[in-house]
Formats: C-alpha cells, sequence, structure tokens
C-alpha cells in the first residue's frame, strides 16, 4: 500500500475559536475560499459532507468524505474514498494549534493511502497549491485583512 502525506501551515492572529468558526461555516466559503467549494454538511463526527475541490491550474473534484473528528477549536477530519477501500483514501485532518502570547499555527494535512498513489502526482501537487491558497485567506479571513464586514478576529 503506498502512503504519500501533504501539509502546509500558516500562523494566524486570532483565537482558536475565530479559527473555527471560519472553518466551520461551511455557508460562507463562497465569500473567501476559492479551493474548497461549495462544503455542504456539518462538522460533526459522522457527519457526511458534500465537498468540491478546485486546486489552481487543476480540475475540480468532488467527493462526500465522512468527519471522523470534530474537536471544536482544536482539529477537524475526514475521511474520503475513491470506490473502494485501498485504491485511493484522504484522510484530510484540520489542525489548530494555540500560540503564546497570542495567535494559533493553523495546519492543513492530506494523508493519501491506496494503490494508485503512484499515478496522482500531479494531482497531488495541485492540491499541495489548493492548501497554500485557502491557509493564506482564511488567514485574511480571520486577521479581518480581507472585505469582512463581520469581525471575524
Amino acid at each position: 500500500m503506498f502512503r504519500k502525506e501533504i501539509r502546509d501551515e500558516i500562523e494566524i492572529r486570532g483565537s482558536p475559536e475565530a479559527v473555527w468558526k471560519a472553518l466551520t461555516d461551511f455557508e460562507s466559503f463562497g465569500e473567501w475560499n476559492t479551493f474548497m467549494r461549495p462544503v455542504v454538511g456539518v462538522a460533526e463526527e459522522g457527519a457526511r459532507l458534500r465537498v468540491q475541490i478546485r486546486p489552481p491550474g487543476g480540475r475540480a473534484m468532488a467527493f462526500r468524505p465522512m468527519v471522523t473528528t470534530a474537536v471544536p477549536n482544536r482539529e477537524l477530519r475526514w475521511l474520503g474514498r475513491l470506490f473502494l477501500p485501498g485504491l485511493l483514501d484522504g484522510e484530510h485532518i484540520f489542525e489548530i494549534e494555540p500560540l503564546v502570547p497570542e495567535g494559533v499555527r493553523f495546519v492543513q494535512r492530506e494523508v493519501f493511502r491506496g494503490l494508485l498513489i503512484p499515478l496522482m502526482g500531479k494531482r497531488i501537487e495541485e492540491t499541495l497549491a489548493g492548501f497554500e491558497e485557502m491557509n493564506r485567506a482564511l488567514k485574511e479571513r480571520v486577521e479581518g485583512d480581507g472585505d469582512d464586514e463581520e469581525g471575524w478576529g
């Protein structure tokens, strides 16, 4: 079985609560998140989501992952599969790590497992570029540097 992990992180001036609120308000993704939209569903363990990703320079891809972990203000994970387990599984992980004296480190990771990993090189690199784009947009959303009128940070 093949395995590949990609990861991007960013420091955000804001509370874990503000980051969690922006991350799990899936309905507002259309306002700021160009990589992952739409996302339909709720951030609760056992929930099934509908997710479409649009990697920069790549084709859109839709899938229906199941939320496996939802710890408010700390961690959100979901697991998606292509057809059968072991063919191409992707565990998407969002982590919010408090920093001292203020702010958080936001980590977005994906662990891919399966027989198709060797064939997915370009798509995986495009996905990493999407992580970077989304993380920057989340930072702007939370810190209030964008067009946000609701004062997330």
